[in-house]
């Protein structure tokens, strides 16, 4: 995933069981997919593979594009044809479709005879033959459904699915004991209940450590050769003048010199690369305070928020959580200051980085039950011995530089004092100069050294733990075709139970649709160039009879498939005056009913998405795609003619109505 992610949340209002209620959403999340992704240049048989995807998905629309073009650049058969039939009547009834499309379901139909023969052959005749028998009156179920049963379950089940819609009245009862029965079997299974969170939990950011500060020994190395020169040549002049004076005496300071110098040299560094230092475990980020201070910002406040969270669940044993969080105030506050510098940037929400601080809370807790949490400083044992031992050096040569000049000075016609004493004031400060230079040039070597080895180790560490949450996701996550049969599964359910207690059959009913729209407090996902998908919708099931209108909506949790907050409502065809659908790009499409006695019925149908396209989908593609999936489209037609028609609208729809409809026999 790239680092850029989630646009902000956004709210809307939306209509439910109580009808001024809003609606939230706690996190949205964009899947990189190339599961309907198409080149340009494709082959019609991969454009077929991805219409048969997008169909198998509930998204029919594009289906009958992607396999309307592969059969237009030359790709055809049984198989194509099954698939193009079952696209052109998915989600729809005969109503809904154009003259334009019922010549050519028709001129499918004379094709059958000249295909060869094979199982879509005879799956693509059951179809056709199932069309015949709801256009014809009177029409004998039997055959028919006997031939049906004796499909292969790919085709057979697929029949099914995808002319749901389109098949009324006997021949809807006669199937509906076995859709139920595959319903009921189908709607928990595949690990449902334990997987489905994963279809809704955002992709994680890449891992990511702190890297190490720049060096800032160029200035110290571009100034130590002239202070090293000046010792050098202050050092020689010291020393020469002392053998001047007096040879024997100048010998024995200037090795006292040397050796106090060497030994000083040695146990200096030694303890100057002791300085305590955090340890490659300690995982605490001390900010560089040359850094300007960084302000307690809404990103930042969320992830203290998420380690407080993680540290309380994953305490050590023997810790309450209360107790856990107490004793690790400051390593939270360090972890915390430094995820939320390295992330800030990316302008994302927690969590996507959510894994990283899980991880981070569990290193600590293993840390502590492994000994290794106090251990946030390493100091060499001889530290002690090593810090006499210099300044010791240090003092004794001193000692010896001072004996120096006194050699060199004592007892010395002018001007050789003053060449003495400027000799030994030059060494000593271009000494100090160059011993500090020295130091510091290799301090932050080994800073730096230190610091990329602290840096790669935990960068190793992190991307491992990136992987392995990453894997358990890819293997954890529900597939489009496992998402669209659990809400087919659900909606199969809210049907039923809605038929049972409203005491009807099929028989009963003219038409009916069930419009989706997001419940409340959800989240969402998709795949690139997929539907919308919720953790909470509101099903609006409309059952049209000749009675009229009976309107039965419910919150469903995706989650585990319960239901609440029903409501019913019961209204004449005349009733329903007015049928209204607004499109905002910023908020989405509402539709409003206006029922000639009550208020008016505000429906959030789809939230806005543009926000969260990729720069190669096209906004109006994708928000069709939203609605056909959620049958928006199939149900406005329908309502909005019965608003047009009123009573007079069951003429045209009633059971008589399919006699124009011959497509087949």
């Amino acid at each position: 995933m790239n680092h850029d992610d989630s646009a902000p949340y956004s709210s809307a209002a939306y209509s439910s069981a109580a009808y001024s209620s809003t609606i939230g959403i706690q996190a949205e999340t964009v899947h990189n997919s190339n599961v309907y992704f198409v080149h340009p240049d494709a082959s019609p048989q991969e454009k077929y593979r991805v219409g048969v995807q997008l169909l198998e998905d509930g998204v029919p629309s594009r289906a009958r594009e992607m396999i309307t073009d592969a059969i237009a650049h030359g790709y055809d058969g049984t198989e194509v044809r099954f698939h193009w039939v079952l696209a052109m009547l998915s989600a729809r009834t005969h109503h809904d479709l154009t003259a334009e499309e019922v010549g050519q379901l028709r001129y499918a139909y004379g094709l059958v005879r000249d295909f060869a023969e094979d199982k879509w052959k005879e799956a693509l005749r059951v179809t056709f033959d199932l069309l015949a028998v709801l256009s014809t009156a009177g029409s004998e179920t039997g055959p028919v459904l006997k031939q049906l049963q004796e499909l292969p379950f790919r085709q057979h089940d697929a029949i099914l699915r995808h002319l749901d819609v389109i098949l009324t009245g006997g021949l809807k009862d006669d199937l509906w004991a076995e859709t139920l029965g595959r319903a009921r079997a189908e709607r928990f299974g595949n690990g449902r209940a334990q997987r489905v969170w994963a279809y809704f939990a955002p992709d994680p950011i890449g891992a990511r450590a702190v890297r190490p500060r720049p060096s800032t020994a160029a200035a110290a190395k571009t100034a130590l050769p002239g202070r090293v020169v000046l010792f050098a040549i202050s050092s020689a002049l010291l020393g020469a003048l002392a053998l001047i004076a007096n040879p024997a005496q100048a010998i024995v300071e200037l090795a006292v010199a040397l050796c106090a110098g060497l030994t000083a040299a040695r146990f200096g560094v030694r303890w100057w690369d002791q300085k305590p230092r955090p340890g490659f475990g300690a995982e605490v980020h001390s900010p560089d305070p040359r850094d300007p201070p960084i302000a307690e910002d809404r990103f930042t406040k969320r992830v203290r928020h998420s380690f407080d969270h993680y540290f309380s669940i994953r305490s050590p044993h023997g810790f309450t959580s209360d107790a856990w969080l107490g004793h690790t105030v400051q390593i939270r506050s360090s972890l915390a200051a430094e995820i939320a510098d390295l992330y800030r940037e990316s302008r994302i929400g927690v969590e996507r980085v959510d894994w990283l601080i899980r991880y981070l809370a569990e290193n600590t807790r293993d840390r502590y039950n492994n000994g290794t949490l106090s251990d946030r400083y390493r100091q060499d044992r001889t530290s002690g011995r090593t810090k006499a031992l210099t300044v010791a050096a240090l003092a004794v040569l001193g000692v010896a530089a001072l004996a120096g000049f006194g050699t060199a000075a004592i007892g010395a016609a002018q001007p050789r004092p003053l060449w003495a004493f400027l000799a030994v004031l030059g060494a000593a400060w271009s000494g100090h100069a160059s011993a500090s230079r020295w130091l510091e040039v290799r301090r932050e070597e080994h800073r730096l050294n230190r610091e990329t080895q602290e840096y790669s180790e935990h960068l190793a560490e992190r991307q491992i733990a990136y992987h392995r949450w990453k894997s358990f996701l890819d293997a954890t996550r529900p597939s489009e075709l496992e998402m669209e049969t659990w809400l087919t599964c659900d909606k199969t359910s809210f049907v039923d139970e809605a038929l049972r207690h409203h005491r009807l059959t099929w028989r009963d009913l003219i038409t009916h649709t069930i419009l989706m729209a997001p419940g409340p407090s959800y989240k969402r996902g998709r795949v690139r160039g997929g539907p919308w998908r919720y953790s909470r919708y509101v099903f609006r099931l409309f059952l049209f009879t000749q009675d009229g209108i009976r309107e039965i909506s419910s919150e469903f949790d995706f989650f585990d498939g319960t239901r609440k907050n029903e409501q019913r409502s019961n209204y004449r065809f005349d009733a329903l005056t007015s049928v209204q659908v607004t499109e905002n790009a910023d908020i989405g499409y509402d539709l409003e009913l206006f029922l000639a006695n009550g208020p008016v019925r505000k429906i959030r149908v789809k939230d806005a998405d543009a926000h969260q396209l990729a720069p190669t989908e096209n906004s109006q593609e994708i928000s069709e795609i939203n609605l056909s999936a959620a049958s928006s489209t199939h149900t406005f037609r329908l309502l909005e003619g019965i608003a047009a028609d009123g009573k007079n609208w069951i003429e045209r729809h009633g059971p008589d109505s399919l006699a124009p409809f011959q497509i087949a026999g």
